[in-house]
Parts: C-alpha cells; structure tokens; sequence
C-alpha cells in the first residue's frame, strides 16, 4: 500500500509529533472523528498503519473551501490531477499566483466548478508563503506568493493514495461543536484548534473571516467535557499556555517540543511548548 501524506501543507500540521502521539493513542477505537482536519496528518498516519480499516471515519472543518477540495480528491482525483497539471508549469511565476489568488474577489468564482476550487487551493498552498491559510475579512485569501524554486504543485501518486484512502470518510462542513451529532461513546476524537496565542503578537486565528477567540477556546472546552461525559477517547492539541492548562485541569496534559515558525523571520523558528491533552481512557503505552 503506498503511504499517504498530506495534500496541502497547514500550519500546526503535526506530521513531526506523529511519533509521540503513538504511545498516547486509545489500545482500541470504534470510530475516528477530527472535527480540526486540516491537513489531516494525524487521519493519514491512521491510515497508514492500518487502524482503521473496516471502522467509520467522519472529517470536519469549518472551512468550505478545504472540505471541497476533500470531496473532490475522494470523488474526482483524475480531473483534479488534470486540473493541477494546467497549473505546474506557471509554480514559480507570480503573475499567474496573483492572478488565480484574485478568483475570489471575481463575481463569477460561484460559478467556477468544484474540481476548478480545489486545484486553485492546492497550487495557491504549494506556492504561497509558508504553507499558510489566510483570508481577510471578506473570506478571500490573501496570502503573498512563496517564491520558491520548485515547488510539488501536483503529486500524481500521492493524490491517487489520499483518494483511497478518503472513499468511504464522511466530510462535513461545520463548527467543531458538528463532532457531537456522529461522535459516540468509544469513538476517538481528535482537536486540533488554532492555537491559544503564546503572546499578543503571535495571534494568527484567520483561517476564515471569524478566527478564533477565547470564547471559541472556552466553548471548545465545553465540547471536550460533553465528549468525555459520552464515553468518547478524546485528544486535544493546544498550546502550552496557562489558560489552556486552566481550561482542561483535571485531565491528562503531556508537554512536546514541537518546531514552529514562532516570528515572521526565518530566524524565528524554534522549540516551543504544546499541549496533547487527553480524558483518562486506556493508553498505547499503557498496554
């Protein structure tokens, strides 16, 4: 089976802490619920390694634009690849980045076709700066172009692995608090928010026009606890930040060291303190 990794890089995509979060994984689960999918990191490395096959997995994410690109990679990976292969050669010219980055801000995009969204979303991923997804507070995405020297716009392979991997995953389009009408006792669920900041300058929540504030961070909470009153084995990734810690006090909190850009400079990029925050159910590592 080839191995599947991500399609589209997201910041706070946890490919680097995969390893550590093995030994914290429930000894058996029902189903698989990430209402914070993202670049879905931790659903491929599940994937991967077998653990769930024959078992329900549902994908949920706030953002319209991510899920559609989801569907269409389950549902229309070759006309997306076809879609992409329009798009490689122009990967390092800015002209065309800014010109297919301005879509949105065009009255007829509603009209552009599902496989046409999710191409834009991918090669504007693999060749803006940083992986990042940014909308302003219209939704339109803002972005600069990456400037790099040869970006993997269309990853033949990879799309064709992520597609099988996505058929039989239910996707939805909604707040986290959607984890509630499909996530039962014994099902895993897995949080991954935008980050509680770790100062007042390292405030990025604009993954859409609303972001995400102390009151999404204390009604997220709330989840958490509705979740582990079900029965359900929940993770939740945060910072390590003593109002996250305060939110779950009474649960499971382990500290990693995880690489983030910490500041807009290259430079800027260190170790910094997260949280895996966990409900008390049986352990990996516990046997």
């Amino acid at each position: 089976m080839t191995r599947v990794t991500p399609f589209v890089k997201w910041a706070g995509g946890k490919g680097q802490l995969l390893a550590q979060f093995e030994a914290h994984l429930p000894v058996r689960f029902e189903a698989y619920v990430e209402p914070f999918v993202g670049g879905g990191a931790l659903f491929f490395h599940l994937y991967n390694q077998g653990l769930l096959d024959g078992k329900r997995a549902v994908l949920i994410d706030q953002l319209e634009e991510l899920i559609n690109c989801y569907r269409v990679v389950q549902g229309q990976v070759e006309e997306l690849i076809a879609e992409l292969q329009r798009h490689e050669p122009y990967k390092t010219d800015a002209d065309h980045y800014y010109t297919v980055r301005a879509w949105d801000r065009r009255p007829d995009y509603a009209q552009r076709s599902d496989v046409e969204r999710a191409a834009r979303f991918i090669f504007l991923n693999r060749t803006c700066y940083n992986g990042l997804y940014r909308v302003n507070r219209r939704g339109q995405f803002n972005v600069p172009f990456g400037r790099y020297r040869n970006p993997k716009v269309c990853d033949v392979q990879n799309l064709q692995a992520a597609s099988r991997a996505l058929q039989d995953v239910t996707l939805i389009v909604g707040d986290f608090d959607r984890c509630l009408e499909v996530a039962t006792g014994a099902d895993l669920v897995y949080l991954d928010p935008p980050y509680h900041p770790l100062s007042s300058t390292a405030n990025f929540t604009s993954y859409t026009s609303a972001g995400f504030g102390l009151e999404d961070q204390r009604r997220l909470a709330r989840v958490f606890e509705a979740l582990d009153r079900r029965g359900c084995q929940v993770m939740l990734s945060n910072s390590d930040t003593p109002f996250v810690q305060g939110l779950y006090e009474g649960y499971e909190q382990t500290e990693f060291q995880a690489i983030r850009p910490i500041s807009s400079k290259g430079d800027g990029r260190g170790a910094i303190s997260e949280l895996l925050i966990t409900n008390g159910y049986r352990k990996v590592q516990s046997g």
